[in-house]
């Protein structure tokens, strides 16, 4: 009897995926322009994917020290969602979790003290860009590493609270008085803290954050941001990169690039509809299989009515 391979590493690199999708579209891969237009349709196919919401495998777990009356924290930028989040107290068998529940941004306007401080309890998520521009507001005076409030010309170009970046360090601000920002948390989204110089240049951060309410209360940053979220998945590469999808959905991923393919190559055309339908059924498989696969559980409520 003939033995198995006794192996299960099977996958494609990204050449192997353009060349399968070429080939379903009645094409060969020839040219470096025929990998670009594929690397930047592959792109797209990721990010839609991610638009419908299929992949559990990009669901990572991260945490955040507390500091505290600090209310906004920024996330990853490649961050998609935040899913799961907790408050935690303590380490290994006796830490604590509280469930952080999340409120819409009309929910969080509306609290008329965000400044109140103890355990936090609702979180708004706050989905931007992550994108840098340059202001016409400058540094007004030196400062330290450990500054908290400083002060900068034209402060109408910064928004009344958020993110700078000065140099290579990000800082967080949560008020605008006159010209200084004030509650300054220093070395954010994993930079470090450093000194600026008088006119140094600030640059608007649109960073995705958390805000929390109510204000971290605990000394000695006790508290602790526990979070799942789902980012997104990684780019194509430059060729001879293995795409960043478990291998169970390789099927789709070949599909639905050569869909994509149909439609800019000449002559594929003819073939697209039917390539469409191969897309959507592969979807259809691949999506009812990436999900959670645990129970649901119902528990009905009884109300009595005096």
């Amino acid at each position: 009897m003939a033995n198995t391979s006794g192996t299960a590493s099977f996958n494609l690199d990204l050449n192997d995926i353009v060349e399968d999708a070429f080939e379903r579209c009645g094409k060969e891969l020839r040219t470096g322009y025929d990998l670009k237009t594929a690397r930047r349709s592959l792109n797209m196919l990721t990010i839609e994917w991610a638009n419908r919401g299929i992949n559990l495998w990009t669901i990572e777990q991260g945490q955040i020290v507390l500091n505290t009356n600090q209310i906004q924290y920024a996330i990853p930028n490649d961050t998609i969602d935040m899913l799961d989040m907790v408050t935690r107290t303590g380490t290994g068998t006796t830490q604590s979790d509280l469930n952080l529940s999340r409120i819409s941004e009309p929910t969080y306007i509306t609290i008329p003290n965000k400044y109140a401080s103890g355990r936090p309890v609702q979180v708004w998520v706050n989905r931007q860009t992550g994108q840098t521009n340059l202001t016409t507001a400058t540094l007004a005076a030196t400062i330290t590493a450990t500054d908290t409030t400083i002060t900068v010309t034209n402060p109408s170009a910064l928004t009344t609270s958020g993110f700078i970046n000065i140099g290579t360090e990000t800082i967080s601000y949560q008020n605008v008085v006159g010209n200084e920002l004030q509650y300054c948390f220093r070395g954010q989204n994993n930079t470090t803290a450093a000194a600026h110089t008088s006119g140094a240049a600030i640059y608007s951060n649109n960073l995705s954050s958390v805000n929390l309410y109510p204000a971290p209360s605990a000394p000695g940053n006790q508290y602790t941001l526990v979070y799942y979220r789902m980012r997104r998945m990684q780019d194509a590469g430059n060729g001879v990169n293995v795409q960043d999808i478990p291998f169970r959905l390789i099927p789709c991923m070949v599909a639905g690039l050569a869909f994509y393919l149909s439609q800019k190559l000449s002559g594929a055309e003819l073939r697209m509809e039917w390539l469409k339908n191969e897309y959507e059924q592969q979807w259809l498989l691949a999506s009812q299989e990436d999900r959670d696969k645990s129970a649901d559980r119902y528990v009905p409520r009884n109300m009595f009515y005096a």
